[in-house]
């Protein structure tokens, strides 16, 4: 029996599962704010383990978002499959029962959308030719599908949409004087390319809008040309339909503003399939000449 009682008494001295001090998280996910969340526990684990003293740690968080990213994106194509097989059955079903003149009227109703659109000028066709030069947005840069740029004849301006609440320290940007790149922290980055023409690094910066945006100011070294793409290998813009903010203008030396007003006229002129300044002057020279020689004979002469 003392043998007994001496195995029972070393049972309670052992730590039972129960007796282990196990620490409790609390934090509330904000769908707006899931930065903010996943810093809350990465503080926790850091707090309550030895997590953060692996020398794999960022392997093993990549890791393990790679994983939920690929189980979220699967899970969402399976959903969009199985809807794209719902309206494909769908309009199966409706095929069948619909009555033979409805389905003639609807064919017509199509060959007419095409006619009127190739009259227009919107067929397909026609559409892949514009996609080479399209027209500048109001900034007289261009918005693409996850950023967008404006410009002046001056500088260029860039908004990149981050998810709200980004912090500064998961921002990556590098600005070279003909390259630029623009990201976050361990994804494919949104902007990486050879600029159209070289900026001034020097003065160049970019700020965090809000937590929402990322803003990048680029100060051009040629302040006298519009650039037709922010990157290589982007779509051009037609640079005859910038239209620069006439109010910029007074903020030029007297010489700069000159030069600027020449340029935008001769772009005018162009557009419209109209002399340019410098041809118009050399006509009145021709026309001047002309009348103080008239007893030569300009019959073949032409006035370009």
């Amino acid at each position: 029996m003392a043998i007994l009682s001496e195995y029972e008494e070393e049972d309670q001295n052992k730590p039972t599962t129960s007796s282990v001090k196990k620490a409790q998280f609390s934090a509330v996910l904000d769908p707006s704010d899931p930065i903010g969340f996943l810093e809350r526990v990465f503080e926790f684990v850091a707090r309550e383990s030895d997590f953060f003293k692996s020398n794999s740690l960022v392997n093993d968080v990549n890791a393990v978002v790679r994983m939920v990213k690929d189980k979220v994106e699967a899970e969402e194509k399976t959903r969009r499959k199985e809807l794209k097989a719902k309206e494909n059955a769908k309009a199966e079903k409706e095929a069948k029962e619909e009555p033979p003149a409805a389905e003639a009227v609807r064919k017509e109703e199509v060959k007419v959308t095409v006619a009127e659109k190739e009259v227009n000028g919107e067929s397909e066709t026609k559409e892949d030719e514009k996609k080479g030069h399209r027209a500048p947005n109001k900034g007289n840069g261009l918005d693409m599908d996850n950023y967008s740029w404006a410009q002046s004849l001056q500088e260029v301006n860039i908004t990149v949409p981050v998810p709200p609440g980004t912090k500064s320290r998961f921002i990556t940007c590098e600005i070279k004087k003909n390259y630029l790149k623009v990201g976050l922290k361990g994804q494919s980055p949104v902007i990486d390319g050879e600029l159209f023409q070289p900026v001034k690094v020097e003065d160049c910066f970019w700020s965090l809008e809000d937590q929402k945006s990322i803003s990048i100011l680029l100060t051009k070294q040629n302040q006298m040309e519009w650039w037709k793409y922010l990157v290589k290998g982007e779509p051009e813009i037609d640079t005859q339909k910038v239209e620069p903010e006439n109010s910029k203008l007074s903020d030029l030396d007297p010489e700069t503003r000159t030069t600027v007003e020449k340029m935008m006229f001769d772009q005018r002129q162009k557009s419209m399939g109209l002399p340019t300044s410098d041809e118009m002057q050399k006509q009145e020279i021709l026309k001047k000449f002309m009348a103080e020689h008239p007893e030569m004979d300009f019959s073949g002469a032409k006035i370009n």
